[in-house]
């Protein structure tokens, strides 16, 4: 079969950065964005050519390796360059081409009068390549490569308009803040060549295997990975690089925040369920963030006025939900929303963009309203978006999010306080999300009278993707209805063939489900109440309060960090520069530099040029090894 080799898949996002990279600047720029989408596109087909033949084997055969070459073999140890081909990994391989693909699609349209079109093309590529490293790979040191490459990428893309102070700040703290889970990633390594004798998943897990359950050592390694999957998953306490990272192009933000880098930490810990399943501390620790992220982020997103800003900490509420399903060991429910969010938030995301784009850049929701009848197509889009996200029935969220608010009231490692902070959250995340509904489409409009009478209407590339988008984010939910339907489970069963995960009976579900769909609908009505009234709310925007300050603050938790990191930091490297630097440093430079003159000028008094006087000189050399040898009686 063509497209049978998954390296294929690599290969095609590689070309098209190489394309971009060499000749985008000499032929036709509008190339670069047809061949930078077009090889998404393929790698999406070999993927799914590569499930659809791994769905035709039996159950039990459903998991293998394609190793390229070794890099290292020796001591015991094989670091291979391979890639696991199993429903998880291809799972994730059809999420990050497919939802990539389509935001690919619509860049040709957003970033067409960009004068940086080559290039973000060439770092799409590039970002989409690490990413399917990442979830392709079948070791740990592979998956390092991937998740470094994926940081990187997301510091070019995050500072795509580099001109810009603040996307440059952004930028540097995303790559500052995933560089210390990645130092987490790489201790874990370490660690598991040193007490485990492998890199490979399926010998790292037949490894532990041999360990009890809480043995401090796989607890180690699976804090130390948990540390960068939060970093990634932008989870507390480091979450705030996310919502900086709005300040790169929105489909950047809709890459970064739906499918591909920030489910990367979600991936991480559901890859590596055998050794956090032994580590029962670890998965309390994984509960409590998830819980507490996703309450947290929800809470922030209710008082924020630009709208990218909005979708950002719902993002990271969301995925506080997902992590909250791994501690209580819903792997598969959290793999599912995992799924059903890549739809419905890249959807919400490039429907803002598309609003922006029609407001020349406006972000600010303070300078939106009544865009209903001006964007009717993005009007709905935005609505199914928004009713998937709070659950709203028959919505893929609803299927999704709601199994997960399940396990955490039922699960074994579940009860009523952390159920109530999901559903509080559900409740939360329909204000917040409807508000931004309303703020932006209905009511009075506040677009500036000149950028109003010039709007720019978005054509079919943007068009087309936001109507596939909406498509799934309305139907996904249907792969999994409990009571009737089990296939997203069942197509994930051989990788979690022998994981503890909980049961949770299907009267149990619909009454939890139906819970939750009253509570975000709760939200929804008192968003409506207002704010979707035809009447001004210049008060939302100048109301204060020491709540309402304290969430526009983020609880004021980037302030303790400047406080505690950042200033000392700043401090200590002022302090080198005045002290350290042009004393110690440059001191033992010129100090080097005093004594070897001083040292020539020495040696200068005994290079006369002549003969005789280095004939003296090596007598007198002789003579004194001579007296010293009879001197100590040699």
């Amino acid at each position: 079969m063509l497209f049978d080799s998954l390296w294929l898949a690599l290969a095609f996002p590689a070309l098209g950065f190489l394309y971009c990279a060499i000749f985008g600047a000499l032929l036709p720029r509008r190339w670069a964005g047809y061949v930078g989408s077009g090889v998404i596109g393929i790698s999406f087909v070999v993927v799914l050519a590569r499930l659809v033949s791994l769905l035709g084997q039996p159950e039990s055969s459903r998991v293998e390796t394609d190793t390229l070459y070794t890099w290292f073999a020796g001591g015991g140890l094989s670091v291979p360059m391979g890639l696991l081909i199993d429903p998880l990994s291809l799972h994730m391989g059809l999420v990050v081409t497919g939802v990539g693909f389509v935001i690919h699609v619509y860049s040709t349209g957003y970033m067409s009068d960009d004068d940086g079109y080559i290039r973000f093309f060439a770092y799409m590529n590039l970002f989409i390549l690490a990413m399917l490293v990442l979830v392709l790979a079948d070791n740990f040191v592979m998956l390092l490569i991937g998740w470094g490459g994926v940081g990187l990428c997301s510091y070019l893309l995050i500072a795509f308009w580099f001109q810009r102070r603040e996307a440059a700040d952004a930028g540097i703290k995303a790559f500052v803040v995933n560089t210390i889970g990645d130092v987490g990633i790489m201790l874990a390594t370490f660690l598991m060549i040193v007490n485990l004798g492998a890199i490979e998943y399926a010998k790292v897990f037949e490894s532990a295997s041999n360990r009890p359950v809480g043995d401090g050592m796989i607890t180690a390694i699976t804090l130390l990975l948990l540390l960068g999957a939060a970093a990634k998953s932008a989870q507390l306490p480091l979450y705030v690089w996310l919502p900086d990272a709005m300040e790169g192009p929105t489909p950047v933000s809709a890459l970064i925040h739906a499918a591909t880098m920030v489910t990367a930490g979600v991936y991480l810990i559901a890859r590596s369920h055998p050794l956090f399943e032994l580590a029962p501390v670890t998965m309390a620790v994984v509960v409590a963030i998830g819980a507490l992220t996703a309450l947290f982020a929800a809470t922030i997103g209710s008082v924020k006025t630009n709208i990218k800003r909005v979708l950002a900490y719902s993002t990271v509420s969301q995925l506080g939900y997902m992590t909250l399903a791994l501690g209580v060991g819903a792997f598969g429910a959290a793999l599912f929303h995992l799924v059903t969010h890549a739809f419905f938030k890249a959807l919400l995301f490039l429907a803002a963009g598309a609003v922006i784009h029609a407001l020349a850049g406006e972000e600010e929701m303070d300078r939106m309203g009544g865009l209903r009848s001006r964007l009717p197509l993005v009007y709905w889009t935005f609505l199914i978006g928004s009713l998937a996200l709070i659950g709203f029935p028959l919505f893929s969220g609803f299927f999704s999010k709601d199994e997960i608010i399940a396990a955490a009231f039922l699960g074994e490692s579940g009860g009523w306080a952390l159920g109530l902070i999901a559903i509080l959250t559900s409740a939360i995340t329909g204000y917040y999300v409807f508000r931004a509904f309303f703020l932006t489409f209905h009511g009075e409009s506040r677009v500036p009278d000149d950028v109003a009478a010039h709007l720019h209407r978005p054509g079919l590339n943007i068009y087309v993707p936001l109507i596939v988008l909406a498509t799934f984010s309305a139907i996904a939910g249907f792969i999994q209805i409990p009571g009737a339907t089990n296939a997203f489970e069942s197509f994930l069963h051989p990788t979690f063939v022998e994981a503890h995960q909980p049961e949770i009976g299907v009267g149990g579900y619909w009454l939890i489900a139906a819970v939750s769909a009253v509570a975000g609908i709760a939200g929804l009505a008192l968003a409506y109440s207002s704010f979707g009234r035809s009447r001004p709310v210049s008060a939302e925007f100048s109301s204060e309060g020491w709540l309402r300050r304290l969430l526009q603050n983020d609880y004021y938790i980037e302030h303790l960090y400047r406080l505690v990191f950042v200033r000392p930091a700043y401090w200590l490297a002022n302090l080198i520069s005045i002290v350290a630097d042009p004393v110690v440093i440059d001191g033992i430079v010129r100090g080097f530099d005093i004594y070897t003159r001083a040292g020539a000028r020495v040696l200068g008094v005994f290079q006369t040029g002549y003969a005789r006087t280095y004939l003296v000189v090596m007598v007198a050399g002789a003579v004194l090894v001579v007296a010293y040898a009879l001197a100590v009686g040699i």
